[in-house]
């Protein structure tokens, strides 16, 4: 039987740009609720520019913000002010990832909207937190990654290289999703509304996890190694004779065996010193990974994972973009829905989001074109055509006619 969304009736406002913010409240309007994205009159989100490989829309735009209503709305005009104060006096959420400072001279720090509002979740996403020495600073996802130290542990010896996704933007937007939800809960069963709290680099922090503890407690950080493993081997990519290249990954006392006997055809190097445990094949790593890529320079790449798989030896083909697009996995298991773009734009597939809910199907609407919902918002507000049109002639709002 098919449920309800379990965010139906739930309304976010979003003051929101690029991809933390929208990340979260994407997420959200999959789960049904109304999002509002407030845009800048003649321009919008400035993501609606990164590029324009999606039948003339951005990539990135079109992952982040398909189910929302787009508003346009000059928020530092008296009007776009009344206007903003009239949606948020009706929302449930109100999400905010302006420049530092903006929201508090807007008079929308979250202690100014509780006051007005004490039911309203607000949920701010910075860059270094609103506290602080670096409060201030501007903060994009590579300077992050560069602040954190994950720019240090990624690349080869010879040269560090940037994580090829947005992972501070990311990693802040699901911790904004999922904060939310946990005051949506608070909320239901307190009636207390807490405020929202998401900074890039708190996100990244976080996700510095392991290397952090340990550099802090080994006293030295993980060595970039590449398409390996810092701490664990073997556990890399080699290449077979036929030139596929396959990724192994030995986590365990009783895999190193299985390798050893059943892959390797060596049972001697299972209890070889420099092999005996894990931190014995890290040390050795250089040795440990010659004898490897000499057993694959054997055995073409279908050789090889036929007697991985029989080994029980996690492994991976290497694949590009293409090729993770056309896996079997989405394919199978029907991972792909058609989403509606602006204007006379065909319809694109983008992916299901990742967590299924029993009796609950997402919802998958279209990309909003900028300011494709400010006359519908509006004349919910009580403005009539007139009025509309002399926001359009102020300024305050832009756009095209509803349905255009």
């Amino acid at each position: 039987m098919a449920h309800a969304l379990p965010l139906a009736g739930i309304t976010v406002v979003s003051l929101e740009q690029a991809v933390a913010a929208p990340f979260a409240t994407r997420q959200l309007a999959d789960l049904g609720a109304r999002v509002i994205k407030v845009e800048r009159p003649g321009g919008g989100d400035f993501a609606r520019r990164y590029d324009t490989t999606v039948h003339g829309e951005a990539s990135y735009f079109v992952w982040l913000n398909r189910s929302k209503e787009s508003l346009t709305l000059d928020v530092k005009s008296p009007a776009g002010q009344e206007i903003l104060r009239e949606l948020l006096a009706g929302a449930d959420v109100f999400v905010q990832n302006l420049a530092p400072g903006a929201a508090d001279r807007l008079g929308l720090a979250p202690p100014d909207l509780q006051a007005r509002h004490p039911s309203l979740i607000t949920c701010t996403v910075s860059g270094y937190g609103t506290d602080g020495p670096w409060a201030d600073r501007k903060a994009y996802d590579m300077l992050m990654q560069c602040q954190t130290g994950l720019l240090s542990l990624t690349g080869t010896p010879e040269e560090a290289v940037r994580v090829g996704i947005s992972v501070a933007d990311i990693a802040a937007g699901m911790y904004a999703y999922s904060g939310i939800l946990s005051a949506l809960f608070t909320r239901a069963t307190t009636g207390r509304a807490p405020a929202v709290e998401i900074s890039l680099f708190d996100a990244l922090a976080e996700w510095m996890s392991q290397p952090a503890y340990y550099t802090r407690h080994g006293g030295t950080q993980p060595p970039r190694v590449g398409a390996r493993h810092a701490t664990v081997a073997p556990y890399g990519v080699f290449a077979a004779a036929d030139g596929v290249e396959v990724l192994i990954s030995v986590q365990n006392e009783r895999e190193w065996a299985a390798l050893c006997e059943q892959f390797l055809g060596r049972r001697e190097l299972v209890a070889d010193p420099r092999f005996a445990t894990g931190s014995a094949r890290v040390a050795h790593r250089e040795d440990l990974d010659a004898a490897v890529a000499a057993r694959f320079a054997e055995l073409s790449g279908d050789e090889a994972v036929a007697l991985l798989d029989a080994a029980g030896i996690a492994n991976a083909g290497v694949n590009s973009v293409t090729d993770f697009l056309e896996h079997p996995v989405l394919t199978a298991r029907d991972r792909w829905r058609d989403v509606g773009l602006p204007g006379a734009a065909p319809d694109v597939p983008v992916l299901l989001p990742p967590v299924a809910l029993s009796g609950v199907s997402p919802r998958m609407g279209p990309v909003p074109g900028e300011g494709e919902h400010t006359e519908r918002i509006l004349a919910d507000l009580g403005r009539d055509a007139a009025a509309i049109e002399r926001l359009r002639a102020e300024g305050v709002i832009a756009g095209p006619q509803e349905g255009s």
